[in-house]
């Protein structure tokens, strides 16, 4: 951890008040395995599945509240999808990007808003009449294992209909998987990791979870 001694100057004479640092709260602690830091814990352009700039990219964005509704400003997110013609890639080079290969997967932090965005494509149904969906693993502070959930597309209603996943789940927390559509084309998806907008989250044979009272 660096100390800046400016502002823990400004810090005693008044003038500025120090943050809470990882000493002071439960980690793990993302945000300071900044790609920028070279640390690749993200690694740099983790967010990038496709360049912002090609004509197929989507934004995927959205805020990941804790359960006061508070932004989480040093969260990871990685999302795991098929491709827009619904193939699965197989391809390696996700911690590698050659800038060329869409792997399907990719990693980005939240910023001080807890804000995350990623460049891809919308993902295509991996079966006929299958609702298309990206994976999503939530990693954050205070998280003692990550929490799996999925983001489907908005526009195939039939398809959502139909979904076994979706059915399974209780229709007035169907709409936490489903991602709203703006204007410009960008998914816009919020994760609320607990409270009354909690996200739905997935879980799987073998991985132990905490039970809550």
């Amino acid at each position: 951890m660096r100390i800046d001694q400016n502002q823990l100057a400004a810090a005693r004479d008044g003038s500025e008040k120090l943050v809470a640092t990882p000493g002071q709260t439960i980690g793990p602690f993302f945000g300071y395995a900044s790609g920028y830091e070279n640390v690749h814990i993200p690694f740099r352009d983790g967010q990038h599945l496709v360049n912002p700039a090609s004509p197929k990219a989507v934004r995927l964005t959205g805020t990941i509240y804790d359960g006061s509704g508070a932004p989480i400003p040093d969260a990871m997110i990685e999302i795991w999808q098929a491709d827009e013609n619904g193939q699965i890639p197989q391809e390696t080079g996700s911690l590698v990007r050659d800038g060329w290969t869409f792997t399907g997967w990719g990693r980005a932090t939240a910023d001080n808003v807890g804000t995350y965005t990623f460049s891809t494509v919308n993902p295509g149904a991996t079966e006929e009449g299958k609702a298309p969906f990206i994976h999503v693993v939530v990693f954050a502070r205070g998280l003692m294992n990550k929490l799996h959930t999925r983001i489907y597309l908005p526009e195939d209603t039939a398809a959502l209909e139909q979904d076994a996943l979706l059915s399974s789940v209780e229709a007035d927390r169907r709409q936490t998987l489903i991602a709203e559509r703006e204007a410009d084309g960008t998914l816009r998806f919020d994760i609320h990791l607990q409270g009354e907008q909690e996200t739905v989250f997935l879980q799987f044979p073998g991985i132990e979870y905490p039970v809550h009272d």
